[in-house]
């Protein structure tokens, strides 16, 4: 099977699991969303006190055991990291807040398109100049420097979390919280939940589905391998929605989403900035987390940070709108992401011509450039 045919059985399947999760109990058009689902974990565990958005997301735990086992088997299993780590962190904490202000990641995005949700079609249009502004960067040269290999128990940490997250999530103890009502109380059946996870996980590894990516190679390289996931993953999705009765075009009234263009196009633009720069979007970090990347390990550990964040001072959006804290929060989070381009680009050419005046040498590091992920 080639590589093309691959991802678009990826996608469809991905599509179609999106689609039963819902039917099952997940929130409407959030059958998958890492942001949603991650800000939930944050939730259940404490760090933030809104009592809506409060559970252990068994789709995130799967996601996350079905890469590792798979990266594990096909020896794709590989420790590495060390390139750029507390940048990354503050990346990964304010793609976070862009992607709570849109009130979804990427995958969430098409999903919500794929239901008739307008709103999303702003979103994407914010997520592809987002993008195409990181390009510019990177062409320039922006890189998040090489990562080295690490000592394998490193790489085992991340997967040892989630399992820890599920045994509290299966004993469901006093100190771990589970919303009664809002988003957070949607959800299928924790077996299937756990189970379209562990699929979707094993899928995208071997594939490298990242719809960041998939931008990013169609404007660097005119490649579209990693969209026709994408393509794959609307089209199954919208015959699913209109077969279930869950088709409703327009922009108001929409399902945990509000019709605020500018911030939905903002928003975005922030995650796809950030993203292209990490090298990929938030379920791609995850499954190089699972692979053994300590670098998307930090990268997850910032989303997750940005999450319980933004509900703690009011930052994340709802269905009336965008409050003014996160709409200010947007506005920073722009300006420090193009500082962060725009000084590693500055510091890179200068380091370059200063060391065409000097002696050359060998420093032996044999790593892997950080920013590419997918």
């Amino acid at each position: 099977m080639n590589n093309k045919v691959s991802i678009i059985i990826t996608g469809a399947i991905v599509g179609a699991l999106a689609i039963l999760l819902v039917k099952l109990g997940n929130p409407q058009n959030m059958g998958i969303c890492i942001a949603c689902f991650l800000r939930d974990i944050t939730g259940a565990l404490g760090l933030q006190q809104v009592n809506t958005v409060q559970y252990i997301r068994p789709e995130i735990l799967g996601l996350v055991i079905g890469a590792f086992a798979t990266s594990v088997i096909s020896k794709d299993f590989r420790v590495w990291g060390g390139s750029s780590t507390f940048t990354r962190f503050i990346l990964g904490f304010f793609v976070m807040f862009g992607m709570l202000v849109f009130l979804g990641c990427p995958l969430r995005m098409i999903l919500r398109m794929s239901a008739g949700d307008l709103n999303a079609l702003v979103g994407l249009l914010g997520l592809v100049a987002g993008v195409s502004l990181g390009t510019v960067f990177l062409r320039k040269g922006f890189t998040l420097g090489q990562a080295v290999i690490q000592n394998k128990s490193n790489g085992y940490m991340f997967p040892a979390v989630i399992l820890i997250l599920l045994i509290l999530l299966l004993a469901a103890p006093a100190f771990i919280y589970f919303s009664q009502q809002g988003p957070g109380s949607m959800h299928a059946p924790l077996a299937i939940s756990l189970g379209a996870g562990i699929i979707i996980g094993v899928l995208a590894q071997r594939t490298r589905l990242c719809l960041i990516g998939g931008i990013r190679d169609l404007i660097l390289f005119k490649e579209l391998y990693m969209l026709y996931g994408f393509i794959a993953i609307f089209v199954v999705a919208l015959v699913g929605n209109i077969l279930m009765g869950n088709f409703h075009l327009g922009l108001a009234g929409q399902p945990i989403a509000h019709n605020d263009g500018l911030w939905n196009f903002l928003g975005m633009a922030l995650g796809g900035f950030g993203c292209v720069l990490l090298g990929g979007c938030p379920l791609r970090q995850l499954i190089a987390a699972s692979e053994g990347n300590t670098d998307s390990a930090v990268t997850i550990t910032g989303l997750l940070l940005g999450a319980a964040f933004a509900h703690n001072f009011g930052l994340a959006a709802g269905t009336k709108g965008v409050p003014v804290p996160g709409q200010v929060a947007v506005v920073i989070g722009l300006i420090v992401v193009g500082a962060i381009a725009f000084f590693n680009v500055y510091f890179n050419i200068k380091t370059q011509k200063s060391s065409r005046r000097e002696v050359p040498f060998n420093d032996g590091n044999k790593g892997c450039e950080g920013s590419s992920l997918s």
